[in-house]
């Protein structure tokens, strides 16, 4: 937990305020004496007995007792300072603007340990070093500027980034989007976002506490307690939309499996997000515009009407959500025709609602009772008005002011005349409101809201393997790869059906082996890591002759060992993988099998655990899924047995957490079964 000195502080002291205004020391003081910081509020500087009408010391030893420090002084001096005051001055919240710390070198990693190491001892908490600092309700604690409108229920953000969290907050204000804190956590050297996201989590009143929290992450060091509270919080109620900065790997490019060339650290951020219903935003506008629907009511069904006095943005709405899954659906019917009695000539109310340029602030308000009594399809209204610059428009957003303040249905403002109308834009935002300037940015933002998944559960098996079951098969060979007869025996423990399998090094053994199996037959070479690659794969063998020449034609491939055997299967391929992704644990991928695994990239991610409903839902969320699930009269595979392998090897991952990679490709489904033709394991011990 956050300290409450540094949360709700009675008493701040500045290292390093001066009356220098454009310094990070002068601007937090003036922030702070501008936005009324009711405690006691102290100024250390060495020059100075008077800092902005302040009574200032020169020594951080001539301080009272004090909560808060906000630090902005050089980093060289900043670990006796945080002695003094954690040892002598029972402070115990730290904010540390300065730089030159980890982010420097390896003298600057070495002191910030040495601080933390201070903090720590006391029971402290640290913010920083090398970042903005902290706004909530009891204090402005930052030295940037502009400061955003505070509300109880605005928005709480954290950002790892101080400039990106100023552009952020910028964004916001045009918007009219109310922040309740914001937490810049710089080089996390003692909490980072994970650990604010938790004081969120461990503090959160229903009803109290804001219910939006916004993320701008650049490293996630801790995913198990990002995931954690992200589910917690947004069980209680909350939504979280984030920013995940940094979204290629190149380690993939040296993956031996088709699972490690498919998976990356980024596919385990969209799993994770996925797994804790965080709404995943690739920009600073976007997660504002994903915020800003947040602040309206859920939207409950996918039927919206359109409400415009132009064409254009209407039009271009109307195809960013009908692309994304909502409708337009057409508005017809008597009242329909009343209602266009009541507008001009040439208005429409077709669906978009068109007005006309000369539409009124009645005609409006007419439009919208219809759309709130009469149409009963419509699910949620969004309503394009700006102006061309001949007349003011007050009248029509006081309109439109009291029809979102009582309407059951949501209704979305889209104001594109900043310029225009930026007087009627500001009073109407100064009522409480916020709203959107781009109609395509608000359509993509609602879209994703909407479409996002909920939470899923991901504990309705209970694990029955034991880790001991699995300990004499799991011996890799040199290149950390499981043998195919170690593969089959592990496979099969887990609960998943294998093809037969026999596997020759010699013409005899061969011989022996047909008396086993029965054509037709499949050959694949034992040895090389990619057997397509090296043609290391003949089907459909059927008679001796052919099986002689198949058998001969493998062995004298590069660095093959044998050849493996197994009866001809046809039905639908699919693909289960794994691959271990750090900290973030295992990711459990699918999608069709064979070549289609690389060529379509159709594959669908979750983070393990993954329980039957997560897998299920994994399955739908496949590009292919219309094709598994049956098509145009064509039979499908079945669905729930396909979620269940996903559920098992979940299992399997858990049980043996050596596994590093898996590769079961393909699983072939015929009538009520899956059978794994083709499968490698790799392990580090």
């Amino acid at each position: 937990m956050l300290h409450q000195n540094l949360i709700n502080p009675k008493s701040i002291v500045v290292i390093g305020g001066s009356d220098n205004l454009e310094s990070p020391g002068g601007s937090v003081l003036n922030n702070l004496i501008t936005h009324r910081f009711i405690g006691d509020l102290h100024v250390v500087n060495p020059k100075k007995n008077i800092v902005q009408g302040l009574d200032c010391v020169n020594n951080v030893t001539d301080l009272p007792q004090v909560d808060l420090a906000i630090i902005a002084i050089a980093a060289k001096y900043i670990l006796e300072v945080v002695k003094t005051l954690a040892l002598t001055k029972n402070t115990k919240g730290f904010i540390i603007f300065s730089a030159g710390f980890s982010e420097k070198d390896a003298e600057g990693l070495a002191l910030e340990k040495d601080i933390v190491k201070v903090i720590n001892g006391v029971g402290g908490t640290l913010l920083g070093p090398n970042n903005i600092g902290l706004i909530n309700q009891d204090y402005t604690g930052v030295f940037t500027k502009p400061i955003p409108k505070l509300q109880a229920k605005g928005v709480d953000f954290i950002s790892g980034s101080g400039a990106t969290a100023v552009f952020i907050i910028e964004a916001a204000m045009q918007l009219g989007l109310p922040f309740s804190s914001i937490y810049t956590v710089g080089n996390s050297a003692q909490i980072g976002v994970e650990e604010v996201l938790e004081h969120f989590d461990e503090s959160f009143e229903l009803g109290k506490s804001s219910p939006i929290k916004l993320l701008y992450i650049e490293a996630i060091n801790n995913p198990q307690k990002l995931l954690k509270h992200a589910q917690s919080l947004i069980k209680k109620g909350c939504k979280i939309a984030a920013i995940k900065a940094g979204s290629t790997d190149e380690g993939s490019r040296a993956a031996s499996s088709h699972t490690g060339a498919l998976a990356n650290s980024d596919m385990a951020v969209n799993a994770l997000f996925e797994k804790a219903g965080i709404v995943r935003c690739y920009g600073r506008h976007e997660l504002i515009h994903v915020a800003a629907v947040f602040i309206y009511p859920p939207l409950r069904g996918k039927n919206m009407a359109i409400v415009t006095h132009a064409g254009g943005p209407a039009v271009m709405l109307t195809d960013v959500l009908s692309k994304n899954g909502l409708h337009i659906p057409k508005i017809k019917g008597k009242d329909a025709d009343m209602l266009l009695t009541k507008l001009y000539d040439g208005a429409s109310v077709s669906n978009p609602i068109d007005f006309l340029a000369t539409g009124t602030a009645e005609q409006l308000d007419v439009i919208l009772n219809a759309c709130e009594t009469e149409f009963k399809d419509i699910d949620a209204v969004a309503v394009i008005f700006g102006s061309p610059g001949l007349t003011q428009v007050f009248d029509v957003y006081n309109v439109l002011d009291k029809h979102i303040k009582t309407s059951k249905k949501p209704i979305y403002p889209i104001l594109p005349s900043v310029v225009n109308v930026s007087a009627e834009i500001a009073t109407f935002i100064n009522k409480g409101h916020v709203i959107f300037t781009d109609e395509v940015s608000f359509g993509a933002a609602l879209t994703k809201v909407y479409n996002s998944h909920s939470q899923v559960n991901t504990s309705n098996k209970k694990n029955t393997l034991t880790k001991s079951a699995f300990k004499k098969y799991i011996n890799p060979l040199e290149n950390g790869y499981l043998s195919p007869k170690d593969v089959h025996s592990v496979l099969n423990l887990a609960g998943i059906l294998t093809n037969k399998e026999l596997v020759v090094q010699t013409k005899l053994e061969l011989l022996k082996a047909i008396n086993r199996i029965e054509f037709p037959l499949v050959l694949k070479v034992v040895g090389p890591i990619h057997k397509t690659d090296v043609n290391g794969v003949i089907l459909n063998i059927d008679t001796l002759e052919m099986l002689n020449q198949s058998f001969e034609r493998l062995m004298k491939i590069q660095d093959a060992t044998g050849v493996l055997m197994q009866p001809m299967l046809k039905g639908t391929e699919l693909f289960i993988g794994v691959k271990k992704e750090g900290a973030f644990g295992h990711l459990i991928l699918c999608g069709l099998g064979g070549i289609f695994v690389e060529i379509l990239k159709d594959i669908s991610v979750g983070l393990a655990p993954i329980g039957d409903t997560e897998a299920l839902q994994m399955i739908k969320n496949l590009k292919a899924y219309p094709l598994l699930k049956g098509y145009r009269g064509k039979t499908g595979i079945n669905l729930e047995l396909f979620a269940a392998l996903i559920s098992k090897v979940s299992q399997l991952v858990l049980t043996v957490p050596e596994i590093t990679e898996i590769d079961i490709n393909p699983l072939m489904a015929t009538g009520n079964q899956i059978i794994a033709v083709d499968a490698r394991i790799r392990v580090e011990n």
